[in-house]
């Protein structure tokens, strides 16, 4: 039987390093052409990241946002370990919600492309395909190569990013789990959300951050 039609070996999933969930996190940066009267997400370029999350999760939806280098649409997502996360969470902010893979692959949602920007330049990308592809030259590219690349120096492959090139709609028996600060956005947070939610589903960055302090997995 061909590789590419071999049974799926579920027990993948069980590698420290692997991951059965996706996460989206929210930001306090202004959305790519915040200006914009077409933006669908300028309406939110003044809320707190913490206010995001709880607009998203009201709304049942998170709005696609425009990709640099593309200019195409979608909702990123996350496929990074929770080892990582708190380094992730500094890029963006605390707050985050979780999906399974499962969910996100029947929304239309797939990983990402890093393609060498030079190869980027040369293809005749489809105008789907290019909703999931972001160029890829990195800092250890040589002195003659950046010369020679329009490209200026990218490289998200830590991310290890998943997109849906729509909005992506969810209920909340969806929600796999939420990422808050502490306890204390915990106590504020609106009870409708959490009782619909359930509580059980809900993760403190802080936490994490305190095992990191006393165990670290981490080389400072």
């Amino acid at each position: 039987m061909p590789d590419c039609i071999a049974p799926f070996k579920t027990n993948i999933m069980s590698r420290p390093d692997i991951s059965k969930y996706l996460a989206h996190f929210t930001s306090n940066k202004f959305p790519r052409k915040y200006k914009s009267e077409t933006n669908p997400t300028n309406v939110y370029k003044y809320y707190s990241p913490i206010k995001r999350l709880e607009n998203i999760l009201t709304e049942r939806r998170i709005v696609s946002s425009e990709l640099p280098w593309t200019g195409k649409r979608a909702v990123c997502l996350t496929e990074c370990p929770w080892t990582s996360l708190v380094d992730h969470t500094k890029q963006y902010s605390p707050y985050g919600v979780g999906f399974t893979k499962e969910f996100i692959f029947k929304t239309g949602g797939a990983p990402a492309y890093y393609v060498r920007a030079d190869y980027f330049q040369h293809q005749q990308w489809s105008e789907y395909a290019l909703t999931f592809v972001t160029p890829f030259w990195p800092v250890y590219a040589t002195s003659k190569q950046k010369k020679e690349c329009p490209f200026k120096l990218c490289d998200y492959t830590h991310e290890r990013e998943w997109r849906v090139p729509h909005d992506l709609t969810f209920g909340y028996s969806d929600i796999e789990f939420v990422v808050l600060k502490d306890y204390k956005d915990m106590a504020q947070f609106p009870k409708n959300l959490k009782d619909a939610i359930g509580r059980e589903k809900f993760i403190m960055m802080d936490n994490y951050i305190k095992i990191e302090e006393l165990w670290p997995v981490h080389i400072k």
